[in-house]
């Protein structure tokens, strides 16, 4: 499964990497994760109810979310997937977290789905976010916590030197609340989705209001403080 790939601030060989397998991670979404991403991406719009603007996701990789959420801009550091997310529409930047090449109050929402995991600072990548949102701006987190069944999934893989997890690194919900709130960010609202088990999504699930520590995909509202 490669929705989980987004290598904001990955080093050079992840980006090989990455770029080589670009249509391959494109197209999980619409095979073997097609009910994951649906609960993923219905998981967001119940969380981002209210949210409206100016939008960015940082991390956007083949523009998936960002296509289905209404998000105009995207900023990557892979070449080969910004090509698919232009094709979909987004308008797209080659960069990194770290360095977005905006001005501050740029945007009004900034999108990380998954992208938390694999930047090598989350700290400096959200302070950042927070200089180019508005006053009183939001960041939306798509994260898979590392206390939960999916994160432990993947933690697993990453003990085995996966060629793509082998990168990640997972925080547990008070680890990110306390990333968020280093950067200038007051934590909002929570909304869990994915409580079947990895190898065992049959079903589409309705997103709930709140932290579970058994949900494998969690939204996470930052509201920036100025």
């Amino acid at each position: 499964m490669y929705n989980r790939l987004c290598f904001v601030g990955g080093v050079a060989l992840e980006l090989e990497v990455f770029d080589e397998r670009a249509k391959e991670y494109d197209g999980w979404f619409d095979e073997k994760g097609k009910l994951i991403f649906e609960m993923e991406v219905g998981a967001v719009k119940h969380a981002i109810v209210g949210l409206t603007g100016r939008m960015l996701e940082v991390g956007v990789g083949s523009g998936r979310f960002a296509a289905r959420l209404g998000v105009s801009y995207g900023i990557d550091p892979s070449f080969k997937l910004l090509g698919i997310a232009a094709d979909r529409g987004i308008r797209v930047v080659l960069g990194r977290g770290e360095y977005l090449p905006f001005r501050e109050n740029a945007f009004d929402v900034a999108f990380m789905i998954v992208t938390i995991c694999f930047v090598a600072d989350p700290v400096a990548v959200l302070r950042e976010v927070s200089r180019v949102l508005s006053t009183n701006g939001h960041v939306v987190l798509g994260l898979v916590l590392a206390e939960s069944p999916w994160g432990k999934f993947y933690l697993q893989k990453k003990a085995q030197s996966h060629p793509f997890y082998q990168y990640a690194n997972f925080y547990t919900f008070s680890q990110v609340n306390r990333m968020l709130k280093t950067s200038g960010f007051e934590v909002g609202g929570v909304v869990s989705t994915l409580f079947q088990s990895p190898g065992e999504v049959v079903e589409i699930e309705q997103p709930r209001e709140g932290y579970y520590p058994d949900a494998g995909f969690t939204i996470v509202i930052g509201k920036a403080e100025r």
